[in-house]
């Protein structure tokens, strides 16, 4: 038997009863509660793709602070959020955090997340934690004001200038007019949102526990930093990434969105160093200001009773495939960091589970030992994070506007485009090909696999609440237009 019909039978086995391995399971029960409940601290990036941590197998960037929760805690190396139906990929991703929902049952397209969909912060809330909030906030300022008990520096927006983020100070009465909008011009975001989120830290004096939420706007674009930082990097140096393409190979269906046109067609060397170059400077400053915040923690002696979580809502490609965003399936773009530390969680440990971000929600609760609202479709990490399971999902399922699915299970992943008429499937072995660079669907031998997977991706989007009808040749939706 060939290593491919031994792949196959291995991939068929984990599959087992077939479809009903994809199944998402609710998490309505919560661990036994501990004596004090303990805070949380919760680290959130904007853009920033999950091999970007030095600690993590990359040496070209300086991470020292994020090195540490890898080394003082647990991390998830095969995290993922489930796509987007907006261009703008954060805005669902933070949804589904936030609410512990799937893509398709979120309201809309994210933008908004009603009161039927309890949030995470509002169950620790009615917990008895306080909670606070500073940075970017991309969804309703009604559920903001849900969520909060506490906040300062709040951003009420996708992207700005980073050295000129307009904020509003908090309202407890969840009132946010134009008229209080402010600029702290020339600090940059990053140092903003940990200014207040230190000023927090350092001025808590209540006995009951706090959730602590610092939503940064970095690495996104504009790629500002202080020059010392950029400094730190020499683009010349910098070595292309094994998928740097001139040009991606088709049409995707999303090739001239906003993120799309921050470098020329086609992509060159040199451009595409420069900006690994800003975007790894900007890690490096972001990674500074965390630490400043870790720091805070340390010295308020907070650091032995606080779970901290870091994560970001997205990667970006930055030149690989030929492409700049993030509104594509590639790893580039989904597969996200996500690190935990703090009580109960083991040190210096890596996990292979697979998981979303939609995960984390159940996950707190249950370390803190609270009951999982029925409106969560999360699954709680705490089994893996205990040693009682290796995984909670045998699989991931993608999807990116009308245009675009995959799937992820074992080490296959399969890639689905349906643009204008025509269709185009991609098929990698992720474990053997990390950078997704050999298609595999085209070969003979790889056509059971296929085969294989088609029925349950289909499978998955009807689980999901998918709109779209694999077998129809439009998928059975109308594709979006492109950039919309």
């Amino acid at each position: 038997m060939n290593h491919h019909e031994n792949t196959r039978r291995d991939f068929l086995r984990t599959v087992g009863a077939g479809a009903a391995a994809l199944t998402m399971p609710m998490c309505a029960t919560a661990a036994k509660p501990p004596k004090k409940r303990p805070n949380i601290l919760f680290l959130f990036s904007d853009d920033q793709r999950f091999d970007t941590i030095n600690a993590l197998g990359n040496s070209r960037i300086i991470t020292p602070n994020m090195d540490s929760l890898v080394r003082d805690g647990t991390t998830f190396l095969n995290a993922y959020i489930m796509g987007s139906m907006s261009g703008a990929v954060c805005m669902p991703s933070r949804a589904m955090l936030m609410s512990g929902r799937t893509l398709f049952r979120l309201s809309g397209d994210g933008g908004g997340i009603p009161p039927g969909h309890v949030t995470l912060p509002e169950v620790l809330r009615n917990a008895g934690y306080r909670t606070f909030a500073t940075g970017k906030w991309h969804n309703d300022r009604r559920a903001y004001t849900r969520c909060f008990s506490d906040g300062g520096k709040i951003f009420f927006g996708g992207m700005s200038d980073h050295y000129k983020v307009p904020v509003y100070d908090f309202n407890p009465e969840g009132k946010y007019p134009k008229s209080k909008q402010y600029v702290d011009e020339g600090k940059h975001s990053s140092e903003l949102f940990s200014d207040a989120a230190i000023k927090f830290l350092r001025g808590y004096k209540d006995d009951a526990p706090f959730f602590a939420y610092v939503s940064y706007t970095a690495p996104h674009d504009p790629r500002h930093m202080p020059k010392e930082y950029m400094d730190m990097y020499d683009a010349r140096a910098i070595p292309l990434p094994k998928n740097f393409l001139p040009e991606h190979p088709f049409n995707n269906g999303e090739m001239v969105i906003r993120d799309e046109k921050l470098a020329a067609w086609p992509r060159t060397p040199d451009e595409v160093r420069e900006n690994i170059a800003a975007y790894y400077a900007m890690i490096t400053h972001l990674d500074a200001q965390i630490g400043r915040v870790l720091d805070a923690l340390r010295e308020t002696g907070h650091a032995d009773d606080t779970i901290v979580v870091f994560s970001a809502d997205n990667g970006l490609a930055v030149g690989r495939h030929g492409l700049m965003g993030k509104q594509n399936l590639y790893e580039h773009s989904v597969h996200v960091p996500l690190i935990m530390c703090g009580p109960g969680i083991p040190e210096n440990k890596r996990q292979e589970a697979l998981c979303y971000l939609l995960d984390i929600y159940p996950t707190l609760c249950d370390l803190v030992g609270l009951k999982v609202p029925d409106s969560v479709e999360g699954i709680s990490l705490g089994p893996v994070l205990r040693g009682e399971r290796e995984k909670t999902r045998d699989a991931l399922f993608f999807a990116y506007k009308n245009f675009q699915r995959g799937l992820r299970i074992g080490g296959w992943k399969l890639i689905l485009y349906n643009v204008n008429g025509r269709k185009t499937t991609q098929l990698f072995h992720i474990w053997h090909d990390p950078w997704e660079m050999n298609n595999l669907a085209d070969e003979l031998a790889y056509a059971g696999t296929v085969r294989d997977l088609i029925p349950l991706m289909k499978h998955f989007c009807e689980e999901a609440g998918d709109r779209v009808d694999l077998d129809k040749p439009d998928w059975g939706v109308a594709a979006a237009a492109p950039g919309a």
